[in-house]
């Protein structure tokens, strides 16, 4: 950015010629971009222009590191006070202690490393979310929906970048980076694919090369378009060369591109005065999937190549009726462009890490980096703790001491609870304690069943379920258990069948094998229960009985009972259960004799006194709140105040008050407990903690408590609290305590805190941190090991290696006091209780077994222990390790008050590609603006990016309170991980970032430049036996039957002969909804109508012979009749789909564009449709003043023409073929009557047909195959069709299914749209249609008429489904037609069952074709589409070089027929066109043979099926359309594939679908679901296309369903709806866009 004050035109030379070199570098990937920007600053840096600086706008303003209010940094003015302490202590020291070892330092450090990247402030380009989804936030803190485009409106942008050159630079603090960006780009597009650009072998369009002396645009595309956008640098000074693109004027274009500019000018239709665009179906489209619309793609006919058409140009048209193009300017294309700039940061491991595994490019773990640095220290010598001192008065067993209090101190305090004021509810003495402990014990062994059973023995386990607000009755319960000798399992109150990890807790009661729940009266009462008033059956667990402990229902033993108290044994005393990072809950099960051990070493190591008193706020029921606050301070009489959850919630300073009023010793407390008093304290100025000898701080492991019990402190410290007494301790379930500071000496120096380098502890190694301060982790240390404790550090992961003394590994703990096993689970216990460490060489060093505390860390100086994190909160991305506390602490040091709340941050890693990516979630305060959300999310990513050299994957904010949390409110990972994972988290934002941190995929392709001519390759081919791929359908053959056809050769005559010799012979048959017959025609009525039409055309309308007659009529025998009265005429018919009365506006200038291109000179149609076109309705879509004649056919008086006309030659055109292609391309093609006939024999010949024959057709009669068999195959053949609208299921799903068995047909022909409807409307009415007596066995055949890749999941589904009403499942098969050849393969009635073969996706992508198992990884099931027509040859070309390929190959479908089209019906004829589509010739192998190209790929390969004369079979498989390729990384890539994985991702996408845009990928999924889910979809998939695609996609679009512009045949129009994504018309409900 430092050229933002420079007049670069004013440099001298030789700095002009040095940035343009450097340019030059940056474009070649010489130089990454920081590099390139800190010589270019260098470069620059005496010629910039110092302009005066604004102070900063409110919302940019940073608050100032000291007084931030992130909880790392004090109030300023105790802050300033302490940083002058220490500077004070620092001299003092002799400079020991730097600056680092502030604690607040990470929070400057995140500022700093923020600092860097205030370029790019908001260069990312914000999300665009409808209003409705989130109605959240305040409606007026709501950005607008345009939020990113800058401060003007799009128009004054529009205007501003195109037409006014713009004044000199102002202030650059007066803009923001983000409108700068809008102005500075206005991007344009290539084709969808590279590929479909250069298909059909036109020559590349130079893109115009840039004159020199104007600077290079600061942000280069990173494609050269077709078009080359002009982008005007904001900073570029006002007498640049003056090319400036003028609104609607194509940029100065070089000669190869004027011409294609120029042809495409000649081939547009000139429409009539007012005409506008074809309009969008998609902003009318209504909520469900209405009619199906066939959407040119704004006036694109194929006149042109394929791909020429394709830009980002939208056509207008002005008011003289030419077609116009204006650059396409919208919000979107501007974050688009946004994006693009943000990708071109070079992404961190250099390319030389790339790799290719077997041929296959997939991926493996990168090569080590030899710079990484390495563990150089000795091995570590295991550290011992002091002796535990044998103490003469300490207990045989912890119920000893409690039975000698409980006599000899009865009246002594034992237990303080407070009520949920903070006040205090009741007191607990030593005496009590003792005898309702008792009393439970007696009651549990001998009153729970009836008299002569025992329900508990000693031994077993029960359920203890106290509410955390009640440590009383918890306590009685747990020493009663003791007492009895029955083993207690606390576990959490369950509060709803939907608690977070309940189903695990179920687990872990199972394995222990509980049927027993000790619980007090009060909460049972709490419990959810059934309607009948029973307590509910949690998901997972066991069937319990309830027991409830209150005292009013135990019984008094009698004078001879006595508990029975043993000496401390290795039998179970209790098990603490322990949830694990993926969620399971596990026992850990405590011998009596390690819990008195335990006790033991916590009373020396903290040297608890006799009657001191202790306030506890953490959970009593497990961990450092059961040990010390329950069970030692009873083995030392400790009078204990219990500080519920619920307490401190609503009052936080209520533990300080405690310690204040109780004059307490110790207390125990987490970095939480810490944090809430210190915001709370300004209420209470009186309190003292002078009292405190320790302040233990049970999380004190996590290396991030350091900043808190600093900053506490720092507050505290005039409150009389004594830095010595702050007391951090490390613990584990497994291992119990590992270490723990002792209380120190006042007036000692505290101990030295590390500074660690985080890249170092990244791979595992300590390193001083040195050079970079923002990157380094300060750590306290914990003290040293337990008395009476053996430790050792090993290796995380593999076998428990001894570490070195540099390295960082996992504390191993050698003790009585620690856990015994995981209860019931023996082989995960032995990896963790029973470890041997061995050193370098594998041997192990001794007998003694260890146990894994889950704690990372290492042994300092002293043997002070110092731990970094937990095992459990490792993420290994990419070979290297980070802790997920850290990622916390870095998000949090972003100014995090104002957007999300301090502890409710997830950090995870999931697993995507190969490799582990993290996502971070947190809760969005309710306050907080999409901006202000947006904003911190951005910052988070760059400062964690520039802090820990990691990428997040996934930053996801949820609306607050929706995250499942453990019950001490703390936010469950594990959980909230899944959700994710199965897409139940319902964000309000997310950001994905796969770009950034997604490094391991596959190296593009590289296209080699062809060397090897297409003849060597065939010979190659040969060579290495491979045949070349061609396949032909059997020969057409004489005519063996009547001598009729050799006699007709023209359809007219053949219905003319017809009508003479089988008059009364019925050819059609129409149904309506109700299947009942509407109208019937024998060969003699079609005849008489056909003559009535061809009379009123030659009288009414005066056509003459070789004119085009429009005919518009809804799917009946109208139209077969209007078809046959033309060419009785001799007039050419052009068959067009009516509009929809309904969607008028979206369907009628289609019908218009055809009329005009077609030049018609008439219209037939029924007098209803004629009446609408005439309408005012029509008339607000398109000039209905213009209409050519038109005649209404339906009731015409009796006349006969003067003669029937008869063409002299059978190439003349009998009508012609109008359709509109996926890619939004009008085509009209022209069949000859000799095609005619041709094609109407190969049917006949593969169908078997003749006259007694009857087929039933539901498919549209518009154009391609449909049209044949509608309306030509009866009167050729003479079978009788039973013709079913298809509209006509709309109102009567079952109608074509019960016409089959209705009529006994053997042969029908459907459409995919009829066979979805009949899959999704009747899947589940099988049994209804059974009961009504359809029966389809009587289908042979039931052919599926497309131009596409079969579906084969479709077509299992629909033989799968009715196979309970008898169809065969071997009747359903597909054909295939083009508009070169409409139709050139169809399942006929002989001959081989279609076959499936699966193919290795990624070969695919290279152009190759390998076969693999069913059920391989990366395979793709294909289906053959259908038996090639007798009469045809397909040959496999490759499109560029046009030579034959191997069957190995994927390559272009080319066919040579009788039945081909003879060309595109153009109004120019672009003679070059037609010859490379329908007359093109193989380069080498057979260069005589005319071939036409279909655009679709495909290939060839010989089966093992035979044909009929024996030779083996030779199957067609299509795999897409050629213009529909996304051509990404260099690979192919086809849509429906991605589309395929994109629909599996979440329950709640619709349909969707994929375009590129720019070289990235965008997806469209419609959401069927709640809005809520909308966010949701967008991390799956982008998950779900990076692993079954490697690509990663660039913009999530979430619509409405029903968005997806279709057409008649059911596929998907992706141009149309990329236009309309462009253009800004989706109404999307959510737009991410992927950094």
């Amino acid at each position: 950015m430092a050229d933002r004050g420079v007049d670069l035109s004013a440099l001298p030379k030789e700095v002009r010629d040095q940035l343009a070199e450097l340019d030059l570098e940056l474009s070649e990937g010489d130089i990454t971009q920081k590099g390139y920007e800190k010589k270019r600053t260098k470069l620059l840096a005496p010629y910039i222009i110092h302009t005066p600086v604004e102070p900063p706008r409110q919302n940019d303003r940073q608050p100032p590191a000291s007084s931030s209010t992130s909880s790392h940094a004090p109030p300023p003015s105790s802050s300033s006070r302490y940083r002058e302490r220490r500077s004070r202590k620092t001299h003092r020291s002799g400079g020991t202690r730097d600056d680092r070892y502030r604690s607040d330092i990470h929070t400057e450090a995140v500022q700093a490393a923020l600092a860097k990247h205030k370029e790019e402030k908001m260069a990312l380009p914000m999300p665009t979310k409808r209003r409705s989804t989130y109605v959240q936030s305040p409606i007026e803190t709501r950005t607008p929906p345009d939020s990113s485009s800058g401060s003007e409106d799009e128009t004054s942008v529009r205007r501003q970048s195109s037409v006014v050159p713009p004044p000199l630079m102002v202030n650059p603090n007066l803009q923001s980076p983000d409108s700068w960006i809008n102005r500075t780009v206005q991007g344009s597009s290539t084709s969808s694919s590279a590929s479909s650009t250069l298909s059909h072998g036109e020559a590349k369009p130079q893109p115009q090369s840039q004159p020199k002396s104007q600077p290079q645009p600061q942000y280069k595309p990173q494609y050269q378009p077709l078009y080359q956008p002009h982008y005007q640098p904001q900073h570029q000074p006002q007498h640049q060369p003056q090319h400036q693109p003028q609104p609607q004027h194509q940029p100065q274009p070089s000669a190869h591109t004027a011409a294609v500019t120029d042809m495409l000018t000649h081939s547009r239709i000139a429409p009539s005065e007012n005409s506008a665009p074809p309009p969008d179906v998609t902003a009318v489209a209504p909520p469900s999937r209405g009619p199906r619309v066939d959407l040119t793609s704004n006036a694109v006919v194929r006149g042109m190549s394929r791909g020429q058409s394709r830009s980002s140009m939208m056509e207008t048209a002005d008011g003289r009726g030419n077609i116009q193009r204006v650059p396409v300017n919208s919000r979107v294309s501007t974050k688009i462009q946004q994006l693009l700039n943000t990708l071109k940061r070079p992404k961190r491991p250099p390319l030389s890490e790339f790799f290719t595994d077997d041929a296959e490019e997939i991926v493996e773990v990168p090569q080590p980096d030899p710079n990484t640095p390495k563990p150089e220290g000795r091995q570590i010598i295991p550290v011992k703790g002091e002796p535990l001192g044998v103490v003469s008065n300490w207990p045989p067993a912890l119920q000893a001491a409690l039975a000698r209090w409980g006599a000899t101190q009865g009246k002594s305090p034992a237990l303080t609870a407070l009520d949920i004021t903070g006040k205090p509810l009741y007191t607990l003495t030593y005496g009590k304690l003792w005898s309702r402990s008792v009393k439970l014990a007696y009651t549990l062994l001998n009153k729970l069943g009836t008299k002569n059973e025992q329900i508990l023995k000693p031994g077993d386990k029960v359920a203890l379920v106290f509410p955390n607000s009640d440590p009383g009755m918890f306590w009685v319960a747990f020493y009663g258990c003791l007492l009895a000798e029955v083993i207690p399992v606390p576990i959490e109150v369950p509060l709803s069948r939907k608690d977070a990890g309940i189903c695990q807790v179920g687990f872990l009661l199972g394995s222990c094998g509980v049927g027993l729940a000790l619980t007090s009266e009060i909460c049972l009462k709490g419990l959810p229960k059934t309607p009948t008033g029973e307590i509910l059956q949690f998901k997972g667990w066991p069937r319990l009985k309830w027991v409830v402990t209150d005292s009013k229902y135990l019984t008094k033993p009698s004078k001879d009972w006595q508990p029975h108290i043993p000496t401390a044994n290795t039998d179970p005393a209790y098990i603490e259960y322990k949830a694990s990072k993926d969620g399971t809950v596990v026992g850990v099960a405590v011998s009596k004799v390690a819990m008195l051990t335990h006790c033991q070493a916590l009373t020396q190591a903290c040297n608890y006194c006799e009657g001191e008193t202790l306030v506890n706020v953490l959970d009593f029921k497990k961990d450092m709140g059961l040990w010390h606050g329950v069970l030692t301070a009873v083995m030392n009489r400790i009078h204990t105040i219990s500080v519920p959850y619920a307490v401190m919630k609503a009052c936080p300073l209520s533990w300080v008050q405690r310690v204040h009023i109780h004059k307490a010793r110790i207390a125990l407390v987490k970095c939480r407990d810490l944090h809430w008093a210190m915001m709370a304290h300004r209420e209470q100025r009186d309190t003292s903690l002078a009292s405190l000898r320790m302040l233990i701080v049970a999380d004190g492991a996590n290396p991030w408590s350091v900043s808190s019990c600093d900053a506490f402190l720092n507050v505290f410290q005039s409150h009389g609290l004594k830095p010595e007494v702050i007391c951090p301790c490390a613990t584990s379930p497994e291992a119990m305590t590992v270490a723990i500071r002792r209380p120190g000496v006042p007036g000692t120096p505290l101990p030295a805190r590390a500074i660690l380098s985080l890249g170092g502890l990244s791979h595992g190694v300590i390193r001083v941190n040195t050079e970079d301060k923002n990157s380094a982790l300060t750590v306290q240390d914990v003290g040293h090991v337990m008395p009476g404790a053996l430790m050792c550090i090993v290796r995380p992961d593999g076998p428990p290696q001894l570490c070195k003394t540099d390295e960082i590994g996992e504390i191993i703990i050698n003790s009585r006091a620690g856990g015994n096993m995981y209860y019931g689970l023996p082989g995960v216990t032995k990896n963790t209780f029973e470890v041997i460490p061995v050193n370098a060489n594998g041997v192990p060093i001794g007998e003694i077994p260890f146990v894994r505390s889950g704690l990372l860390g290492f042994v300092g100086p002293g043997s002070l222990i110092f731990v970094v994190g937990k095992i459990e909160g490792l993420l290994m991305v990419s070979g290297r390790r980070h802790n997920a506390d850290d990622l916390v602490a870095t998000a949090l040091a972003v100014e995090p008050v104002k957007t999300v709340y301090r502890g409710r941050i997830a950090v995870f890693s999931v697993t995507v590609f190969y490799d582990e990516r993290v996502a971070i979630v947190a809760e969005q305060r309710p306050d907080a603006s999409e901006e202000d959300s947006f904003q911190w999310m951005s910052r988070v990513l760059q400062a964690i990016d520039s802090i820990h050299q990691v990428g997040l994957y996934c930053l996801a904010l949820v609306p607050a309170n929706t995250l499942p949390k453990t019950p001490l409110g703390g936010i469950h990972i594990s959980d909230t991980k899944q959700f994710f994972l199965d897409g139940n988290l319902h964000p309000c934002n997310i950001l994905m970032c796969p770009h950034t941190c997604v490094t391991n995929l596959p190296k593009p392709r590289q296209k080699q430049p062809v060397g090897v001519g297409p003849a060597s390759v065939m010979v190659g081919n040969l060579v290495a036996g491979k045949r070349i791929a061609q396949a032909t359908g059997r020969d057409l053959g004489m005519i063996e039957d009547q001598d009729l056809v050799r006699k007709h050769q023209y359809l007219t005559e053949a219905l003319q002969w017809r009508a003479q010799t089988d008059a009364d012979h019925v050819l059609f048959v129409l149904l309506n909804a109700k299947g009942v017959t509407v109208s019937t025609a024998t060969c003699v009525q079609l005849h008489k109508r056909a003559e009535k039409i061809a009379a009123a055309l030659t009288e009414k309308g005066s056509i003459n012979t070789g004119e085009n007659v429009v005919l518009l009529y809804p799917p009946g025998i109208d139209l077969i009749a209007a078809f046959y009265g033309c060419l009785y005429a001799g007039c050419v018919p052009v068959n067009v789909r009516p509009p929809h009365p309904q969607n008028l506006a979206a369907t009628l200038p289609t019908v218009r564009m055809i009329i005009d291109v077609s030049k018609a000179a008439c219209i037939l149609t029924t007098q209803s449709l004629m009446r609408t076109l005439r309408s005012k309705e029509a008339a607000a879509s398109v000039n209905i003043k213009t209409w050519p004649t038109i005649i209404d056919t339906d009731d015409l008086p009796r006349r006969r023409p003067p003669q029937i006309y008869k063409p002299p030659t059978a190439e003349m055109i009998a009508y012609l073929d109008f359709s509109v292609s996926t890619t939004g391309m009008l085509t009209g093609v022209k069949i000859s009557h000799a095609a005619v006939s041709a094609l109407c024999r190969s049917v006949k010949l593969q169908c078997e047909l003749y006259s007694s024959r009857q087929i039933a057709i539901c498919l549209d009669p518009y154009c391609g195959l449909g049209f044949v068999l509608w309306c030509l195959a009866s009167v050729y053949s003479g079978h009788q069709s039973v013709l079913i609208p298809p509209f006509e299921l709309e109102s009567c799903l079952s109608l074509w299914l019960s016409t089959l068995s209705q009529y006994r047909i053997r042969d029908t022909f459907c459409s995919y749209s009829v066979m979805e409807l009949c899959t999704k409307g009747l899947g589940t009415q099988t049994e209804l249609l059974k009961a009504r007596g359809v029966n389809l066995s009587c289908v042979r055949s039931c052919v599926v008429i497309a131009e596409e890749r079969p579906r084969l999941a479709l077509s299992h589904s629909f033989s799968k489904l009715f196979k309970d009403i008898g169809l065969s499942s071997r009747a359903v098969s597909t054909a295939f037609g083009s508009r070169v050849n409409l139709a050139v393969c169809l399942q006929g009635t002989t001959g081989p069952d279609p076959c499936t073969v699966y193919v290795d996706m990624k070969s695919l992508r290279h152009d190759r074709v390998r076969l693999v198992e069913r059920g391989a990884p990366q395979s793709l099931p294909l289906m053959e589409s259908g038996k090639i027509l007798p009469g045809v040859r397909v040959i496999i070309v490759n499109p560029e070089t046009r030579g034959p390929l191997g069957d190995s190959h994927l390559g272009e479908i080319w066919v040579n027929s009788p039945h081909n089209a003879s060309g595109y019906y153009t109004i120019y004829g672009e003679e070059s066109l037609q010859a490379n589509h329908f007359n093109t010739k193989l380069s080498f192998g057979d260069p005589q043979t005319l071939w036409a190209r279909t655009g679709y790929l495909g290939f060839v390969k010989r089966t093992e099926l035979l044909e009929a004369n024996g030779d083996r079979h030779d199957a067609l498989f299509v795999v897409g359309s050629l213009d529909e390729t996304l051509e990404l990384r260099g690979l192919r890539y086809h849509p429906t594939d991605i589309e395929i994985s994109v629909s599996r991702a979440h329950r709640s996408i619709a349909e969707s679908a994929v375009f590129t845009w720019t070289n990235l990928l965008v997806v469209v999924s419609e959401l069927c679901g709640s809005e809520q889910d909308a966010l949701d979809l967008v991390p799956l998939i982008t998950n779900v296309v990076l692993e079954e695609h490697h690509l990663i996609v660039g913009v999530v679009v979430i619509v409405d369903p029903g968005v997806i512009p279709i057409n008649s045949r059911g596929e998907k129009q992706r141009m149309h709806l990329r236009d309309s994504f462009l253009a800004d018309q989706l109404d999307p409900i959510y737009v991410a866009y992927n950094m």
